[in-house]
């Protein structure tokens, strides 16, 4: 798939179907909202919107539409997100009927997606867009995919002498013979935008299923005589919705194996691909090493030069500093593990903040939590932590102080500088004059 040279690759409006109560979900989250990769689906959709630079984005809701509203209150395109409810959900043409009071008259070259694609790549709706205006300014564009089991897709029925695009069919409204076209309708769209909403009023329910489709406007745009094209996707998974969970699993590993790609092509060492979870949203450093069974969620950030994993969760709010190295059964929540800093075996690092060239001993516990709220503690540069300490929030370790093993830190302890506390709870051990701890 290539961009028309010089084409404009940008929409003025885009409107994204995201009304349906995914009944094959069996799931009472609103279809739209379940996760992948550390996101909506529909933030996914959200992405392809806002490459194509629109000035306004409508989103059509009905099933949990306070929900839908409610996740995306804080997002970076709320300011350019009006809702508009279709209830009850008659098709896919009575949903963009019930936009014609948000695009207004003229709402410029606008663009149809649906919250359940999110495989849908960005540059694929911007080439979409871009052959809109270069070989049909004044109609519309359509992406299309060739399956060798078209089964539940529009078929796309072409004039036998030009191939161009004559009509859309619904697989229920086919006959025999359109059933055997390979060339389905993925029902994304480019329009252009007067036109589309001086159609939208004409639409008939008509057929098998009584309802308006979107596609009769393409049967609309030809009897005027305007201008119909299609760009076929290379990849036709693109093209997949999502309507059952065991879809939604498909998706996210195809929409996971593109994010480890890019962190591969940044300079990521990615030792076993098949067992790597890493959700959007990820910042990781050139020359880390991330080994098998490593599980690293969205907002993380880990410098250059780290080591992760194997068996690793980094949950978010983890901060990686260069050279730091975390593995082998620890787990980090909302904490941030300094340069050079270790922890290796089977600890768990909760709301802490540790200095650089720090040693977290196996099997330490940060207890960060009082069964009311959570608590910070710090630990300072140089500090070495004994194995299996417990380190009860909120605490300091001060710089190059030493816990021995087993030792119960408790609350406010405060551990002073090159200090050494052991015992349960631990207390400062006093030592005789000369005497010193041996440190690496």
């Amino acid at each position: 798939m290539s961009v028309p040279a010089s084409a404009p690759a940008r929409a003025d409006s885009v409107v994204i179907l995201a009304a349906g109560l995914g009944k094959r979900m069996r799931s009472a989250r609103p279809k739209v909202l379940h996760p992948l990769c550390g996101r909506s689906m529909l933030e996914w959709v959200l992405d392809q919107a806002l490459a194509l630079e629109p000035q306004r984005i409508v989103l059509v809701v009905g099933h949990g539409a306070d929900e839908v509203k409610k996740s995306l209150a804080n997002h970076g395109a709320a300011s350019r997100l009006q809702f508009v409810t279709q209830e009850p959900q008659l098709g896919t043409g009575h949903a963009l009927q019930c936009c014609l009071s948000a695009l207004g008259q003229d709402p410029g070259r606008t663009v149809v997606l649906y919250g359940d694609m999110p495989l849908l790549r960005p540059e694929s709706v911007r080439a979409l867009v871009a052959t809109q205006a270069a070989t049909a300014d004044g109609g519309l564009a359509l992406l299309t995919a060739v399956f060798a089991e078209p089964r539940g897709f529009g078929r796309i029925v072409r004039d036998p002498k030009t191939q161009s695009v004559v009509r859309i069919v619904e697989e229920k409204d086919c006959t025999s013979a359109e059933r055997e076209l390979d060339e389905v309708n993925l029902g994304v769209y480019c329009f252009d935008g007067r036109g589309l909403v001086q159609a939208l009023p004409r639409l008939s329910n008509d057929n098998a299923q009584k309802e308006y489709y979107l596609t009769d406007v393409l049967a609309l745009f030809v009897a005027e005589g305007r201008r119909v094209a299609s760009v076929e996707l290379e990849d036709p998974n693109e093209g997949l919705g999502v309507n059952t969970l065991a879809q939604l699993a498909e998706a996210r590993t195809e929409l996971q194996w593109r994010i480890l790609e890019q962190h591969l092509e940044n300079g990521v060492y990615i030792e076993d691909p098949a067992s790597t979870y890493v959700d959007h949203g990820v910042a990781i450093g050139a020359g880390t090493r991330i080994l098998p069974c490593t599980v690293i969620r969205s907002g993380v950030k880990i410098g250059a030069g780290c080591e992760v994993g194997p068996f690793t969760q980094l949950r978010p709010g983890t901060v990686l500093e260069d050279g730091a190295e975390v593995g082998n059964f620890t787990e980090c929540k909302n904490s941030t593990i300094g340069k050079h800093t270790k922890a290796k075996h089977l600890a768990y690092i909760g709301d802490a903040t540790l200095g650089a060239n720090v040693n977290i001993g196996a099997g330490t516990i940060f207890a960060n939590y009082d069964g009311k709220a959570k608590h910070k503690s710090v630990v300072e540069d140089g500090a070495f932590i004994g194995s299996g300490t417990v380190i009860v929030a909120p605490n300091t370790i001060g710089t190059r102080a030493t816990t021995g093993a087993g030792a119960v830190v408790t609350k406010n302890s405060a551990v002073g500088a090159s200090q050494v506390w052991v015992g349960v709870p631990a207390k400062r051990l006093s030592l005789r004059d000369g005497d010193r701890i041996p440190r690496s």
